[in-house]
């Protein structure tokens, strides 16, 4: 159960400016779309795609770390990681049934021929989107199991971009075709009072001994 008076108490140690800016980025997160990050071996481009969900607004990140598990690069996502849920698995067939038991469609990110190209997409139904590593791209557990394919149109020479490059395209199409939509985007009251209690944490000092006083009063 939420602790109203706990949350109220520890919102004294913030300013006016700092509460009024969660209020605001809160308005715009969204849980309808998540991203899905498998076996990225370049530690920077995992962090670099945790920044972009930052920046537009997706609030949670999941991430298969079977082969390359390292800790995220702090000096990329330059505190992102605070701001969004990380999700961490150790395959990736645990990642996609807990995605499909909440009800998201299964978006795989590729530059196969039979992909929608990501102009003509429109994700209608909450949607996780999966970006594989860097050479290889997705496994073939995502594939089989994916419910669309989806790529990005080029007109280059080049026929392939860095993953936190596609990943930052990708993400913020899709995160603002679904804020321009009459979809049930955004996060409810009880999700918003969460991120809020947990953001305000995050945001103090010794936060850990301020409870334990507070409670011990």
């Amino acid at each position: 159960m939420f602790d109203h008076d706990l949350f109220a108490y520890l919102e004294s140690y913030l300013t006016e400016e700092r509460k009024q800016r969660f209020l605001e980025v809160l308005q715009h997160r969204t849980n309808f779309l998540t991203v899905a990050i498998e076996d990225v071996y370049q530690m920077h481009n995992t962090s670099a795609i945790i920044r972009s969900c930052d920046v537009f607004g997706v609030q949670q990140v999941h991430v298969v770390e079977d082969r390359f598990a390292k800790q995220l690069d702090k000096n990329i996502a330059m505190g992102a990681e605070k701001w969004v849920d990380v999700h961490k698995y150790r395959n990736t067939r645990d990642c996609v049934t807990r995605l499909k038991e909440e009800g998201y469609q299964i978006i795989a990110t590729t530059p196969h021929d039979n992909s929608t190209l990501l102009n003509d997409f429109f994700p209608e139904s909450k949607s996780a989107i999966f970006f594989g590593t860097e050479k290889a791209g997705l496994s073939d557990e995502v594939m089989q199991q994916a419910d669309v394919f989806l790529k990005i149109p080029m007109v280059g020479f080049s026929e392939s971009l860095n993953v936190s490059v596609s990943a930052a395209i990708i993400i913020q199409d899709l995160a603002q075709k679904v804020r321009r939509s009459g979809l049930d985007w955004q996060l409810s009251e009880d999700e918003i009072l969460e991120k809020r209690m947990d953001w305000t944490k995050k945001s103090i000092n010794h936060v850990k001994g301020i409870i334990k006083r507070y409670r011990s009063e």
